[in-house]
């Protein structure tokens, strides 16, 4: 089976402290897939891994059939020369394939307006009007941006400013959309509505998504595929459904 993203044994380690431990894991074209586990299992080093924040000491990732990265002391020769000297692609290269991350804490900047915002979205768009018409649709999905797109990002509301990060993301019109932790510190009523929209993005827009999020039965409930990684290592694997009646997940995260 070919899979849009696929990591194969991939590690991370950060100094003596090994983050992720052999994880595999695959997203197809046109599902949402969900990672979920508690603070520290290293949720969020998996998507700087696949977007190429953080190097892999072991195994691959690919993206559309291509590699990606490959950790330094498996990558032959060939391999590098593809990959250039680093074994692993860059960031912005990353992107321009068509990967998009909305980090944790949603990172919005500030001190720029929601346009402004949505405009460094697009930075590897060079054609204005495709910028245009991209901002035309994010307003249509998020109708609260256009009554805001002159105030500074700082000034929105946390609901408003998660609904901005994915805006800005969407605006390199992404195949593959990576969700770190897209309902943190929000009230339910606005979690609930930005899981809504991101199903809508799913099914509209035709966005593959990957969501990271600590609340297990709302990203279980949205999604067709999930993962439970605990200390860096994938120890469940299975469709979302099946995930959600685990006897293991219900006691560990569902507080059943």
């Amino acid at each position: 089976m070919s899979f849009l993203l696929e990591a194969k044994g991939i590690s991370v380690s950060y100094g003596s402290i090994r983050a992720l431990r052999d994880v595999t894991m695959s997203v197809e074209a046109g599902e949402i897939a969900c990672l979920i586990g508690a603070n520290g299992a290293g949720k969020s080093t998996l998507l700087k891994a696949i977007t190429g924040l953080v190097p892999i000491t072991s195994g691959s990732i690919s993206f559309a059939e291509r590699t990606i990265a490959v950790a330094e002391r498996g990558a032959s020769e060939g391999m590098r020369g593809l990959l250039g000297r680093r074994a692993s692609w860059s960031t912005d290269r990353i992107v321009a394939l068509g990967v998009a991350l909305v980090p944790e804490g949603r990172r919005v900047f500030a001190e720029m307006t929601v346009q402004e915002n949505l405009d460094m979205g697009a930075f590897l768009v060079r054609d204005e009007e495709k910028v245009r018409a991209k901002a035309e649709e994010m307003f249509a999905l998020f109708p609260i941006l256009r009554e805001r797109r002159r105030q500074k990002a700082g000034s929105l509301s946390g609901g408003e400013q998660q609904m901005l990060a994915i805006a800005r993301a969407l605006m390199s019109s992404p195949r593959l959309l990576l969700l770190d932790e897209p309902g943190l510190g929000l009230a339910p009523l606005i979690i609930r509505d930005i899981f809504e929209i991101i199903v809508r993005i799913n099914r509209e827009e035709g966005v593959t998504v990957f969501l990271v999020e600590q609340n297990a039965r709302m990203a279980l409930a949205v999604s067709q595929k999930g993962y439970v990684l605990e200390t860096g290592v994938v120890v469940l694997d299975d469709r979302a459904a099946s995930l959600l009646a685990n006897e293991r997940v219900k006691a560990a995260y569902l507080g059943e």
